[in-house]
């Protein structure tokens, strides 16, 4: 349209306004209802659409709602006008033309409308203003906030955004620098070995503790009658004929003598060297 105003010496009659109208018609149902247009003039040999006044009527027809004004009204009812992830400025321009065709112009309405369309963190920030908050009846001055609240927000994400490439970004450069290229591409080192576990100590002979001297004479079986240094049960251990025969003790019987003897020397020693008078003193 504002070609054909540019330039109306080019289109010097009503066809020629429309067949370059209809160029650019390439979409789903503008394309096929263009399409139509043709095959209908092949078919007829005349053109359907003899004047610019017809070709806007049809076309309004064909693509327009019914009512418009009525959807557009149930459109701001709803909430798919919201701003969800749109800036302001393309929030309020959506909003303006879904404004002008449902016919709003109560100022109240539109600032009602807005608002609730807005994003919660900037409608609860212009609404808890303590100087300068926009009158409920003042649309422009609602729109006005909005937009420097909302870029206010985009300017600061800009810089923390830049600020964060400042920070991080040296650290990032030294720690290239200072690494070499070939530390950087080598396979990580090897973990050293782990010795295996050593298998646990085999337990103590006849079920006891090392060096415990009753160890022996628990595991022996004692007469029930008789002498218990022998064995024979005729007579008692007072009247036993062998008094301490090594010959009949076991193996582990003589090496429990021989550390009783030892431990026997070496108290009496213990004791002659205490009884024994220091030199000097009478």
């Amino acid at each position: 349209m504002l070609y054909l105003r540019l330039a109306p010496e080019q289109f010097t009659c009503d066809k020629k306004k429309i067949f370059w109208t209809l160029v650019f018609f390439k979409d789903r149902r503008v394309a096929k209802w263009s399409e139509n247009l043709f095959h209908r003039e092949m078919d007829t040999g005349i053109f359907p659409i003899r004047s610019w006044t017809d070709f806007e009527q049809q076309f309004q027809s064909q693509f327009f709602p019914v009512n418009a004004e009525a959807d557009t009204i149930n459109t701001l009812e709803g909430s798919s006008y919201y701003q969800g992830n749109w800036t302001v400025d393309d929030y309020l321009d959506s909003f303006l033309i879904l404004a002008s065709d449902a016919g709003y112009t109560d100022p109240w309405t539109l600032v009602v409308k807005f608002c609730r369309g807005l994003k919660l963190n900037v409608q609860s920030q212009i609404a808890t203003m303590l100087f300068g908050r926009p009158a409920d009846t003042d649309p422009e001055a609602w729109y006005a906030a909005a937009q420097r609240i909302d870029q206010a927000r985009l300017a600061n994400e800009a810089f923390q955004s830049t600020l964060w490439s400042i920070t991080v970004t040296p650290a990032h450069s030294a720690l290239a620098r200072l690494t070499p290229f070939s530390v950087l591409c080598s396979p990580p080192a090897a973990l050293p070995s782990v010795p295996p576990r050593l298998p646990p100590p085999p337990p103590a002979p006849f079920g006891g503790i090392p060096m415990d001297i009753d160890t022996v004479w628990k595991t022996c079986s004692l007469p029930l009658q008789g002498c218990y240094r022998c064995g024979e049960t005729n007579y008692l251990v007072k009247d036993c004929p062998h008094h301490l025969d090594v010959w009949r003790l076991t193996v582990e019987q003589r090496e429990e003598l021989i550390e009783d003897l030892m431990t026997l020397k070496d108290a009496v020693e213990e004791e002659e060297v205490c009884s024994a008078p220091e030199e000097g003193f009478v």
